[in-house]
């Protein structure tokens, strides 16, 4: 049957592709950050011009590509980080089979956050995808230094030394292996924080970001952390004590109803 029985055709001007995104009419905009500008920036400057301009005309805003990724990397960051806290803490616990001395380990993080974040206000650098990165490893970095000092005075301790002595031997003893380790990682890193080229900003990022946390854990947290192993070896005997105090005393409470019931 011809077509012409049952429509009738002509030719109209129209578009030779009609872009749809979701199943909706779309129209796709590629945007780059101007100089000095992060993508961060770019993403809430176009969200908050959408919201002005586009919200009465039934019109939305929809993310692809990287910016998608990154919107969705950038809420799962502190997810990420929190669950580097617990995993460190964790594993510590079954090391020292004691719940008191990984939460004076972790207390060396603290020092290494002031750190990066310092460093990339200083340098004028973003609180990016990529500095978070590096975050999530200061975890490890910086628990390293506090392990080596409580380490030792663990073992100090279990030869028969006191909770000062061996505070201060282990702090003496691992203060040179400390900074020499620091120092061969920050000095690894300064090849990211100086880089030039392509994905420069990125590298930036992760080295000044590593270097500040690391020259703070290294530079602060040496002096807090035999502190810290101090305080919770003290509350820890006193809790100890403690409980050995009432164990004994209820052992002694039941023992004249024993003798009574005989």
């Amino acid at each position: 049957m011809p077509l012409k029985s049952m429509v009738t055709s002509k030719f109209v001007t129209g578009p030779d592709l009609i872009t749809r995104f979701n199943n909706f009419p779309a129209v796709k905009l590629t945007v780059n950050a101007a100089k000095g500008y992060s993508s961060g920036q770019a993403i809430t400057a176009l969200e908050e011009l959408a919201k002005e301009e586009l919200s009465a005309k039934d019109y939305q805003i929809a993310w692809s590509g990287q910016a998608f990724e990154q919107l969705q990397s950038g809420s799962t960051s502190g997810m990420v980080f929190a669950f580097g806290l617990l995993m460190v803490f964790l594993i510590l616990s079954a090391k020292y089979e004691r719940w008191s001395l990984p939460i004076g380990v972790l207390m060396a993080v603290p020092f290494a956050l002031f750190g990066a974040l310092l460093a990339i206000l200083l340098r004028g650098l973003n609180n990016d995808i990529y500095f978070q990165i590096g975050l999530t490893m200061l975890i490890a970095l910086a628990a390293k230094n506090a392990i080596l000092i409580f380490e030792f005075a663990v073992l100090n301790r279990e030869s028969g030394q006191s909770i000062i002595d061996a505070t201060l031997s282990a702090a003496k003893e691992r203060l040179r292996p400390i900074i020499m380790t620091s120092l061969a990682f920050i000095l690894g890193c300064v090849p990211l924080a100086i880089a030039v080229g392509a994905s420069a900003n990125s590298r930036h990022s992760i080295g000044t970001g590593v270097i500040g946390g690391m020259v703070a854990a290294t530079a602060i947290a040496v002096f807090f952390i035999p502190m810290f192993y101090y305080l919770f070896e003290i509350i820890s005997s006193k809790l100890s004590k403690n409980k050995t105090a009432n164990q004994t005393s209820q052992t002694t409470a039941k023992s004249p109803n024993r003798k009574k019931g005989r």
